[in-house]
């Protein structure tokens, strides 16, 4: 894998980041750094990346490490101490926690812990055999502060329990920096990320159970132990200073980092206004510094590391393109009522459209290698070893400011059909904090997760990205296939492009709804998909599936040339639902229809019409038909009659 060290004298931003991806160790992005707040202030300073990105792990890579190290994992705290090795017990301990400063590195670390315990789910009954007649020891939190090093025990308490978690470093997936988490309570961290608020990751936690954590005995050490939470959950909370203040209409999923769909009624528009297209922040988000922002770009070939600024890139031919981003959790929820799945529970509106301006991507690498030969790409029969050639890039790294990596295939980057682009503008603006300012990724036709925000560096590679979310994450598995291995996930593929989809954006569901003088409803949602593959029919059924409607199609991009649709298509259709809704009084339903759509791209791929045949535990290309139940009452006996004027009108909020 290609790799270029940072020179010594590198730019104060630059010092400040990771290297370049292809650098790091799988692990590596978890490194911890010097950066701490002072308790007597309150005060945060400069928080780097590594520390953010433990705050906001997946549970999948714990998953996979979890798969690989279970024995050891799984023995009991003490008998795994005694039989550690002498290499583990010579490991150097990263910091300590002294009463005036608190690393900020432990703070994130703990919650990347809440995280990571959520995900041994499938071992919690091998724990859960041990004798319930063993009486537990208690421990003050002075003691408990005390067991931070493997050679004392790493203990961390939650609510009243203290837990042992010195068999954990062994599979963390950040390793040994999880040290700098020993010795305090975990409970403020969770109060912040609420997503790790539930019964399973209780239990979970409850595997590394070693005693009781004393009650505090005195109003001083209660008043103490209290302005201890504060401080940490303060701190974390100033994690998140640089989020900006978001439109209320956005659905909120999890506020810390922010997950937010576009709500129904804005879905209609065939490009989604700004302040309501949905947001997917993995990580807190930065600030940028756009005066001193630099773009680095590199490669094998590259004579040296290329750095260009915002004029640089404003100075290159501006290219503009209508994209749909997709996340690749979009309706997840319609997968996890089949069958639970892992993840934040997404429905029809992780999903926007939005014209993009920037410089192509091709024309960056020009820029910054004028020599560059973008025509002389990778090939699985090239035997030449030589990295300096341009036979052996494969993939091109994409990095965020704020730790965020994902990796696209050489032949979409370098292709000008592929319109990549390095984006600064959304919407005909400047790009708004939540979107990636100053600068970002766009890449049309694949999956959200590859168009990086705050885009740091752009790295030719031999090799995938080594980034979690792009080798332990967003990848799709066999239905049978709960707990994914390391091999697992060595073997799968990444997501790029991603398959046919469509959801009913009206009706809603559960709704009461009026059939129209005609007996007919009227039915109207999106369809789009991926690779530039434009949408050629969209079917329609208000009784399940039985029958069905062909929709009319509007694209939002209509002049877009063939394989470069990159933009979803709307649908509009006036479905017979009076047999239907017969139908279903006669079964003693009321009058409840099941409104179904399945759309059909330009090379026949269509919809798979159940989640069985699909489900994968995290979740993601959720693309069974959408099916919506309602009520249908007949022309002026609604309960809930449409609201006059528009779609949006028409859909509500």
């Amino acid at each position: 894998m290609f790799v270029r060290n940072f020179p010594r004298n590198a730019p104060p931003l630059q010092r400040q980041l990771l290297p370049p991806v292809g650098l790091r160790p799988r692990s590596s992005f978890l490194l911890a750094s010097s950066s701490s707040f002072s308790a007597s202030t309150h005060s945060a300073t400069t928080i780097s990346r590594p520390i953010i990105s433990s705050c906001c792990l997946t549970t999948t890579t714990a998953r996979h490490a979890i798969q690989s190290y279970a024995a050891r994992a799984l023995r009991p705290p003490a008998l795994a101490r005694s039989t550690r090795s002498s290499s583990t017990s010579s490991r150097a301990t990263t910091g300590k926690f002294g009463s005036a400063r608190l690393p900020l590195a432990a703070l994130a670390a703990a919650v990347l812990l809440s995280a990571v315990l959520a995900a041994r789910s499938g071992h919690v009954h091998a724990e859960s055999s041990k004798s319930e007649a063993t009486v537990l020891p208690t421990y003050t939190r002075a003691e408990v502060a005390t067991h931070t090093t493997p050679e004392t025990g790493i203990w961390v308490t939650c609510g009243s329990g203290v837990y042992d978690i010195t068999n954990f470093v062994e599979i963390h997936p950040g390793g040994s920096r999880i040290l700098q988490a020993a010795g305090r309570s975990i409970d403020p961290f969770w109060a912040v990320f609420a997503i790790h608020q539930s019964p399973e990751t209780r239990q979970l936690l409850e595997t590394y159970r070693i005693g009781h954590l004393a009650p505090a005995r005195t109003p001083e050490e209660k008043a103490a132990n209290a302005a201890a939470d504060a401080r940490d959950k303060e701190a974390l909370q100033g994690l998140f200073a640089n989020d900006p203040k978001r439109d209320p209409r956005l659905v909120t999923l999890a506020a810390c980092p922010c997950n937010a769909e576009t709500p129904p009624a804005e879905l209609t528009a065939s490009i989604t206004p700004t302040p309501v297209f949905f947001v997917r922040n993995h990580l807190p988000v930065p600030a940028v510094d756009v005066e001193t922002y630099r773009l680095r770009v590199d490669g094998p070939t590259f004579p040296q590391e290329v750095e260009l600024s915002l004029a640089d890139l404003r100075a290159l031919p501006k290219h503009t393109v209508t994209v749909t981003l997709q996340c690749a959790g979009n309706r997840r929820k319609d997968m996890h009522e089949v069958k639970a799945t892992k993840g934040l529970q997404w429905t029809a509106g992780g999903i926007s459209t939005a014209t993009w301006s920037g410089a192509l991507l091709t024309d960056v690498l020009r820029a910054a290698h004028p020599g560059f030969d973008l025509d002389n790409q990778g090939s699985a029969d090239d035997d030449d070893d030589d990295e300096n050639n341009n036979n052996n890039i494969a993939h091109v790294h994409f990095r965020g400011v704020e730790g965020y990596g994902a990796s696209i295939p050489f032949h979409k980057a370098a292709s000008p059909a592929g319109e990549v682009l390095v984006a600064y503008e959304m919407n005909g603006e400047p790009l708004p904090p939540d979107h990636g300012a100053p600068l970002r990724a766009v890449v049309p036709g694949h999956v959200a997760a590859r168009s990086v925000k705050w885009l740091e560096s752009v790295v030719l590679s031999d090799e995938e990205s080594e980034s979690h979310w792009q080798r332990r994450d967003y990848k799709g598995f066999c239905p049978s296939t709960e707990m994914p291995t390391e091999e697992d996930y060595d073997s799968a593929t990444s997501i790029q492009e991603l398959p046919i989809n469509s959801a009913v954006l009206s009706p809603r569901p559960d709704s009461t709804v009026e059939a129209g003088p005609d007996g007919k409803l009227a039915v109207l949602g999106y369809a789009v998909s991926g690779g530039g593959r434009a949408v050629l029919r969209v079917d329609v059924s208000a009784d399940g599936g039985r029958s069905w409607v062909a929709a009319d199609l509007k694209p939002a991009a209509p002049r877009a040339r063939p394989g470069r649709q990159w933009a979803w298509t709307h649908f509009e259709a006036r479905v017979p639902v009076a047999a239907a809704a017969a139908a279903a009084a006669a079964r003693k339903d009321g009058q409840v229809v099941e409104v179904v759509c399945k759309a059909v791209d330009e090379a026949y791929n269509s919809q798979p019409e159940r989640v069985e045949g699909i489900w994968n535990m995290r979740g993601v290309l959720s693309n069974a038909w959408h099916r919506v139940k309602v009520t249908v009452t007949q022309p002026g006996a609604a309960e809930e009659k449409p609201e006059e004027g528009g779609l949006v009108e028409r859909i509500g909020r």
